[in-house]
């Protein structure tokens, strides 16, 4: 019965109903940890990872590095990705693979990107309006420990808990 049970919860059997059972969090974050795998020991950077659906699957995995991503870096995360994906098979849906930068307007999610874009003009989206406002452009101060993000707004400070935050974007002049 030992026997049997182990091979039930550990073998071939188990990964692939394990699988099945995998939400989309799960999948960004099993991608999330081979890409670092990959990228490790070199000047890249994880930004992101989305798996999504809007009329296919999209696997989207986002990378940067300083002076920006090029296509070769790009490619090269993802043919070493593919690969990855093809031997492990964690996804049941048809999909498609991306790999890109994050593009100027990028989103900040990470609290490394609130130091990094410190004193840089942001695009912030609320979910219910702030001031009577679903989005606004601001200064970026920083964003603490607790999650609160500190925004300079028409020269006013304010500080906005990251709950009521939908996204954040770096802004673009044209």
């Amino acid at each position: 019965w030992v026997e049997t049970r182990s091979q039930i919860l550990c073998g071939p059997y188990f990964y692939e109903q394990l699988v099945k059972w995998m939400k989309r969090s799960d999948i960004e974050q099993l991608v999330s940890q081979e890409v670092e795998t990959i990228i490790a020991g070199t000047d890249l950077e994880l930004v992101d990872v989305e798996y999504v659906r809007e009329r296919d699957w999209y696997l989207r995995v986002f990378i940067d590095k300083e002076g920006g991503v090029g296509l070769e870096d790009c490619q090269a995360v993802s043919e070493k990705l593919s690969e990855f994906l093809d031997v492990k098979d964690p996804i049941t849906d048809k999909y498609l693979l991306e790999v890109s930068s994050p593009g100027l307007d990028r989103i900040l999610k990470k609290d490394t990107d609130f130091v990094r874009y410190k004193d840089r003009d942001v695009d912030v989206h609320f979910f219910t309006p702030y001031k009577g406002v679903k989005s606004l452009t601001a200064r970026l101060v920083g964003k603490d420990e607790s999650g609160v993000v500190h925004l300079l707004i028409d020269e006013e400070d304010a500080a906005i808990d990251s709950k009521d935050i939908s996204q954040i974007r770096l802004h673009i002049d044209f």
